[in-house]
């Protein structure tokens, strides 16, 4: 039997908080991120729509404001390393909720990938944030001539769209800022427990889910009371019970593995027409 392992990469998988990050430190989708000017980018227009970017990624972070959202479609995980929550969307390097560029009806898709292909920096000594752009992405349109998409710039202005997109990357920013105190506290409580998903698929293949951690409901249930009101006033205690009901989602990603692979394994038949 084969086995295929999953397993998260804690750089290349949380969102960059730190006041110091470098452009060329956003990782996970991001090829090649550069600061988004007028001078450089003034003609640029985005499509809007397509997520293929995120169709081989098998995890997304997530922030805090997302639990209740992620844990009706994915398990919630933490990363090993950081404790940083991630969303687990597939079982082979790869998400099951796109296919032909398009994220699935009625699914959540997390703030993470609806930023793309933009994000902030924190500039130095706390002077605000600064907009950056994967230069890469095939979303962007470079061709002046080209009026597919949103304009990035009115003249030498952003235009309101990329006002919007400023403020929701600033507001991610804020949101991850609490999501780090949030898993400091699960690290620094020793509550969260390393473990690995062997996953049976029904034509024997082993599927391997690791470098990830849940937390163990015998030590939750142990911590001191100033900590649990402490954290219910912070409004942590909910979060933890939605990352331990989503644990139930794994049969969901099982079946939907099958699913998927059943489909790419099906032959393609050629129908002849018949005449006369």
């Amino acid at each position: 039997m084969s086995e295929t392992r999953v397993k998260p990469d804690p750089a290349k998988a949380e969102p960059q908080t730190s006041k110091s990050t470098a452009v060329a430190n956003l990782a996970l989708f991001y090829k090649n991120p550069q600061p988004l000017s007028a001078q450089l980018h003034g003609h640029w227009r985005l499509r809007e729509g397509n997520v293929g970017f995120a169709a081989d990624t098998a995890y997304i972070p997530v922030t805090l404001s997302e639990f209740a959202l992620v844990v009706r479609d994915y398990p919630l995980l933490f990363a090993q390393s950081t404790a940083a929550p991630l969303a687990l969307l597939g079982l082979e390097r790869q998400n099951l909720f796109v296919s032909d560029g398009m994220w699935e009806d009625h699914a959540y898709i997390p703030a993470y990938v609806r930023r793309y292909p933009f994000s902030t920096i924190r500039l130095e000594d706390d002077k605000g944030f600064a907009m950056v752009v994967d230069t890469e992405s095939e979303r962007l349109v470079k061709d002046p001539a080209c009026e597919d998409g949103v304009a990035l710039f009115d003249l030498d202005e952003p235009s309101s769209f990329t006002r919007q997109v400023m403020d929701y990357c600033e507001a991610f920013h804020r949101e991850a800022l609490a999501t780090q105190a949030f898993s400091e506290a699960l690290k620094a409580q020793d509550i969260l427990v390393d473990r690995r998903a062997d996953l049976t698929l029904p034509d024997g293949k082993i599927l391997g889910i690791d470098g990830f951690c849940i937390v163990d409901a015998e030590r939750f249930s142990k911590l001191d009371d100033h900590v649990i009101v402490d954290w219910h006033r912070k409004g942590w205690l909910g979060l933890i019970s939605f990352h331990l009901a989503s644990l139930e989602r794994f049969s969901n990603l099982m079946k939907r593995n099958s699913a998927r692979r059943q489909t790419l394994s099906e032959p393609i038949t050629n129908a002849k027409s018949k005449k006369g």
